[in-house]
């Protein structure tokens, strides 16, 4: 490994393939798909769209990848939807909030894993804790990815919601290295490390993986958000040549992917890409391009998280079709 954090952010090719060729997931022994109930005009009861309708194992499943000893597909049902954080406005924040109850959020994520989506990335703020203990109570099985953003002790959240693997959430993890105390997040990971559970650290910030690599900390796995959307605002401005733009906490430029996504090939940890879709803001016909682009530069021991929000199209079997095409294509 590089022995500066430069030389490791300067190190490498440009982007190259990953070997793409994984065979199909095999059967998954976890309860199959519920529907997704849909609102309905005053006066009418609701109904199930065709798409999201069939209870049945679907043929396509996600391609796996190890994960601490497990399989998990390489699609990760990701949390921010379902806890109404559409990192948009307020306005669709409300939206998501209002269509996932808690039976719809459920449904989603058996939805999910009847398409190979077994693992679900867990955040501890908002319904996502109310819906997960609903989905268990429910009979849903799923490996359980956490992420911790508070400032309580992480052992007793370990042992609350025994996840498959626990991480320092990005926004806490960037703060700290913004203000010079990274050592409060090692202090966190060497904690969780003592439960055995799995560890990792998320970020914004290719800078932050270049570092932990650098003074090589003892953790399994990192979450890498590929837009760089918590620069300050001297940080934008130098990005944007002296503008801002409004709601600096939400600027998606197109230059932040490649970085980050070369910091995780060049980690031999596993890592999981997330807002691989800009939250939303990637125009539909781009979709498919945008997976192709975040498969093919990151490593085949990689995954990505992706929110799901399926109140007007079956975006569960979308994007389980276009990843078990770019991965299974020979």
């Amino acid at each position: 490994m590089p022995k500066t954090r430069r030389e490791f952010l300067r190190s490498g090719a440009g982007l190259t393939m990953g070997v793409m060729g994984m065979a199909v997931a095999a059967h998954s022994s976890e309860r199959p798909t519920g529907k997704l109930p849909q609102p309905a005009p005053a006066g009418q009861e609701a109904t199930t769209p065709a798409a999201a309708a069939p209870d049945e194992r679907p043929n396509v499943q996600v391609p796996k990848m190890k994960f601490g000893g497990v399989e998990i597909g390489r699609l990760v049902l990701g949390c921010n939807p379902i806890n109404g954080t559409s990192h948009f406005n307020a306005t669709y924040n409300g939206l998501m909030r209002e269509w996932f109850t808690g039976e719809r959020a459920c449904a989603t994520m058996h939805r999910a894993v009847s398409y190979g989506i077994n693992a679900f990335q867990h955040s501890n703020g908002g319904h996502c804790p109310q819906y997960w203990k609903q989905f268990q109570a429910d009979g849903g099985q799923m490996h359980l990815i956490a992420g911790d953003q508070s400032q309580d002790d992480p052992v007793a959240a370990v042992k609350d919601l025994k996840p498959h693997a626990f991480h320092r959430q990005g926004e806490v993890v960037d703060v700290a290295f913004r203000t010079g105390k990274m050592d409060d997040v090692r202090e966190w990971c060497k904690r969780v490390r003592d439960t055995g559970t799995m560890v990792g650290v998320a970020t914004h910030k290719p800078e932050v993986i270049a570092l932990i690599e650098e003074q090589g900390w003892d953790i399994d796995y990192f979450c890498g958000c590929v837009y760089n959307r918590t620069r300050t605002e001297d940080e934008w401005r130098k990005v944007l040549n002296g503008e801002l733009m409004e709601m600096t906490r939400e600027i998606y430029v197109q230059s932040d992917p490649p970085r980050m996504y070369k910091v995780m090939r060049q980690t031999p940890k596993p890592c999981f890409a997330f807002k691989i879709l800009a939250a939303g803001r990637v125009a539909p016909d781009q979709v498919e391009q945008a997976f192709r682009n975040a498969f093919s530069s990151i490593k085949p021991i990689d995954g990505v998280w992706v929110g799901m929000f399926p109140k007007d199209s079956d975006q569960i079997r979308q994007n389980a079709e276009i990843v078990h095409r770019i991965l299974t294509a020979v």
